[in-house]
């Protein structure tokens, strides 16, 4: 994915967030599953405030994270999100992450929009092009995942577990808690310069056992024998 600076016209929703003592290492760095969680909660709050949270359902299939500087504790944070492209089913939302102690984080997110029940991808509603068109500017995106979407054989597993607290609404793993598996291995660590982190979304995945398997940057994560999501990290 792209980063693309936000437009000079068409809708930019402004989000704040104060780092909270439960969203950072023991040093005081925010965790990526926090922030993977705020751009969740200001996603919600510009279809809230654009009245559009009744017109069906979005889900994540792709989030990419680029950081500078990482959030601290407890630094007051801006979020700024915008419309960054769409396709017949989807749209990219881009968000930038701003703060007062110089955090500087910047994601793009591919969001599917589904029916009311969350079961299929429908078309964009007809408010979309209203309230968000202008600021992607006529810009086309993909749906196309890049990850490789099994591991190779041979490949590094560990177990893992996901609670009943890591669960949604929907009864599934929330999106942000899968991040949760890079922080683990980073064990407190601050992020390199120019970290970009990534995900893909396969399936959905409920409390339990999982199966997290690496080769190299990438890591997928397995219900069973099914691949339900995939990280990769680096520098760069």
């Amino acid at each position: 994915m792209t980063l693309v600076e936000a437009p000079a016209a068409g809708r930019v929703f402004r989000h704040p967030v104060a780092v909270g003592l439960a969203d950072v290492t023991p040093a005081g760095r925010a965790r990526l599953d926090a922030v993977a969680r705020w751009l969740q909660d200001a996603a919600w709050a510009d279809v809230a405030d654009a009245g559009v949270q009744d017109e069906g359902l979005w889900v994540v299939r792709r989030l990419e994270l680029h950081a500078q500087r990482a959030p601290r504790f407890p630094e007051a944070l801006e979020l700024a999100t915008f419309c960054s492209g769409r396709g017949p089913l989807w749209a990219e939302r881009s968000t930038t992450l701003r703060g007062a102690g110089g955090a500087h984080v910047d994601a793009v997110a591919l969001w599917v929009h589904l029916d009311s029940r969350g079961v299929r991808p429908r078309p964009l509603p007809p408010s979309f092009d209203a309230i968000y068109g202008e600021a992607a500017g006529g810009r086309r995106v993909r749906a196309r995942l890049s990850h490789p979407p099994e591991p190779p054989a041979g490949a590094a597993a560990r177990p893992w577990t996901f609670r009943f607290s890591d669960l949604d609404m929907a009864g599934h793993v929330n999106n942000a808690v899968y991040w949760t598996v890079l922080e683990e291995e980073l064990a407190g660590a601050e992020l390199p310069a120019a970290w970009r982190g990534e995900i893909e979304h396969r399936g959905p995945c409920g409390a339990g056992p999982a199966t997290v398997v690496s080769d190299g940057p990438l890591r997928w994560i397995l219900a069973g024998d099914d691949v339900v999501a995939s990280l990769s990290s680096g520098t760069g």
